[in-house]
């Protein structure tokens, strides 16, 4: 049933105020999922403070141009388009969508996405989709940060296990 101009008007400001919010936003065509596959996506999505949006094209569009993302247009995409919208981490969106997009290449491929108010096209979804995820990276720091400490209590520690070692060979030598 086709949607009356308040039912659309009401899912563009929605879409609009979503898109607003969002710190990345990623475009995948979409093509024969199953019921099943598109809740599994989202269900994974959600865990990561990440949004599996299905909308028509034009709203779609309206809504990027309310945000004024003017340069991307679906108008002339064929396939059915989602747009996945990440609340909290830029990359973790696309990182999911990639992992599921291998168990099912035929089904789902990157269009493009935004990031930083800036169009990105497929190949920079791609390579962000490759990129570690937060928490990698703060464990990454955290352990360049307290390597010097370790290396530096490692040594103090040599020194005095050395003396142990001295005194027990003495105390060996004597006996």
């Amino acid at each position: 049933m086709a949607k009356t101009r308040d039912q659309k008007k009401v899912i563009i400001d929605n879409l609009t105020s979503k898109i607003k919010d969002a710190k990345s936003i990623m475009f995948v065509n979409f093509n024969k999922l199953t019921v099943v596959e598109n809740e599994t996506l989202r269900n994974e999505l959600r865990s990561e403070a990440s949004e599996y949006i299905v909308s028509k094209k034009t709203l779609l569009n309206i809504s990027l141009k309310n945000n004024n993302l003017a340069e991307v247009d679906f108008s002339s995409n064929k396939d059915q388009v989602a747009a996945v919208l990440g609340y909290e981490d830029e990359v973790a969106p696309a990182k999911i969508v990639a992992k599921f997009k291998l168990q099912i290449p035929e089904k789902m491929s990157f269009i493009g996405g935004i990031l930083e108010s800036k169009y990105i096209g497929a190949k920079e979804v791609e390579a962000l989709a490759l990129l570690p995820s937060k928490q990698e990276l703060y464990a990454k720091i955290v352990g360049s940060i307290n390597a010097p400490i370790s290396g530096f209590v490692n040594v103090l520690a040599g020194n005095i296990r050395n003396l142990v070692n001295v005194l027990k060979a003495i105390e060996e030598k004597k006996a």
